[in-house]
């Protein structure tokens, strides 16, 4: 205790402020877990920065003294990503909230890392604009960009990487560097805004984004079907994709997930897979290319109501699923395959889960070729765990051998460390050396990412 009470006076010299230095036991145990089964483990201190010049300090600091810096938004992330594994300081960047600029007539704005999609979509909506990376949680724009977050929206947008123009970063020495610029495009030296993006807190602490905007379709129609397999779903998926419908979301949810949805969000939708799609038109086509694959139950939406309704389910499927068993967590899989071999993987994925003998449902992305098989499990049970890693790796291989990856959109964290290495395992020793260059320390969220 006496190393932790000497670590906050040492913060409290940089950060004099008792309500921003933190080592109360609920303000720990907040910033302790993530949503899913990974293990907690608490920081020693959690410090509330509110400018770039005071992370910079911060860090400067902490490199020095050798104390883990783990960066926090709002621990939404599923791989662990934000659990200090080695205890030292939890940098909660919330309070580093504000819209700095925001550009109508360039479509782009300048945000601080805390600020959350949900925020920046209010700012931007009177414009007629909005930022259409959505992964389902009100996540902060730093978090989302530091795990290169996408979503229900990338089958058209894309993710994060595709709207980052610059950011500003603090490395692990306390230097502030800034990539980018606010043109739309640059062939000016190495790509480090893209570096950045997706390094999941391991290379720098992302202070400041700048980031695209989108305009708001005019026309938009949300449309959902049934189909007697999850496979048929797949299919019809791709097959819309191939049509060049105007698609902005098409979501698979399986009969296990409608059945939880049902009984969370009070919907009567039959027990069967779906499809839940948003488009911008070609809604025959859509219905034409469903019901050749035994599609029943299609129905299409243009009011705004009926389409958030719709989306607010989607959104709550991993909740939904968690509530049929209370106190369980989940394993969540990221999987992403390409179009052509969705409906075999996801066959593949099915077949396993019911051999497995662990309760889940399937979800996913599945117009990109993603998804999500969700275990829930009892943390405590690690018989239980190890049947779900062992289940976890099986989707991977077979991912990878279709020409798929391991993660399509959450992230490596802790949890999916050791398959980074299948999938790039020749390439890990020139991730060590980018590690090394920039946290030569190996201060900045330490035991993510890079295999053991």
């Amino acid at each position: 205790m006496a190393a932790v009470a000497d670590l906050r006076a040492e913060l409290l010299r940089i950060v004099p402020d008792e309500r921003r230095v933190s080592a109360g036991e609920s303000v720990l145990d907040q910033h302790a877990a993530d949503l899913t089964y990974h293990e907690p483990h608490r920081p020693d201190v959690v410090v509330f920065p509110e400018s770039t010049a005071e992370v910079s300090a911060l860090l400067a600091y902490a490199d020095e003294a050798r104390v883990p810096v783990v960066p926090f938004g709002a621990g939404t992330s599923l791989e662990g990503h934000v659990i200090p594994v080695h205890g030292g300081i939890s940098l909660d960047l919330t309070r580093m909230n504000a819209i700095l600029v925001l550009r109508p007539e360039d479509l782009g704005v300048t945000v601080q890392p805390g600020v959350t999609r949900s925020q920046l979509e209010a700012a931007a909506g009177p414009h007629g604009l909005w930022f259409p990376v959505d992964p389902g949680a009100d996540a902060t724009l730093g978090g989302m960009a530091a795990t290169n977050a996408s979503g229900t929206t990338t089958v058209r947008y894309g993710g994060m990487r595709a709207h980052v123009l610059a950011l500003e970063v603090v490395l692990a020495g306390g230097r502030v560097v800034r990539t980018g610029t606010r043109a739309v495009k640059t062939s000016a030296g190495y790509n480090l805004t893209e570096l950045f993006v997706g390094s999941e807190g391991t290379l720098g602490v992302i202070t400041e984004l700048t980031l695209r905007l989108r305009p708001i379709p005019d026309a938009i129609v949300v449309a959902r079907a049934a189909f007697p397999s999850v496979e048929a779903a797949c299919r019809t998926a791709a097959a819309v994709i191939g049509a060049d419908v105007p698609v902005t979301r098409c979501e698979l949810l399986d009969a296990v997930t409608i059945a939880a949805l049902n009984a969370y969000k009070g919907t009567s939708f039959p027990e069967a897979p779906y499809l839940f799609l948003e488009l911008s038109g070609g809604i025959e086509t859509v219905r034409e290319l469903a019901e050749d694959e035994g599609a029943f139950a299609f129905e299409s939406d243009a009011d705004p109501t009926a389409r958030a309704r719709m989306w607010d389910a989607r959104h709550n499927a991993l909740h939904a699923s968690l509530a049929l068993a209370p106190g369980s967590k989940a394993m969540t899989t990221d999987v992403a395959v390409p179009l052509s071999e969705l409906a075999g993987a996801i066959e593949h994925a099915r077949l396993a889960l019911d051999e497995s003998g662990l309760r889940g449902g399937i979800v996913g992305h599945v117009g990109d070729g993603n998804f999500h098989v969700a275990f829930l499990l009892d943390p405590s049970d690690a018989a239980s765990i190890a049947r779900a890693e062992a289940l976890n790796a099986r989707l991977v291989d077979d991912a990878l051998a279709r020409g798929g990856t391991c993660s399509g959109e959450h992230g490596i964290g802790s949890g999916k460390r050791a398959y980074l290495a299948r999938e790039h395992g020749d390439l890990v020793p020139l991730y060590r050396g980018i590690k090394d260059l920039l946290d030569p320390n190996g201060i900045l969220n330490p035991g993510k990412v890079l295999p053991d």
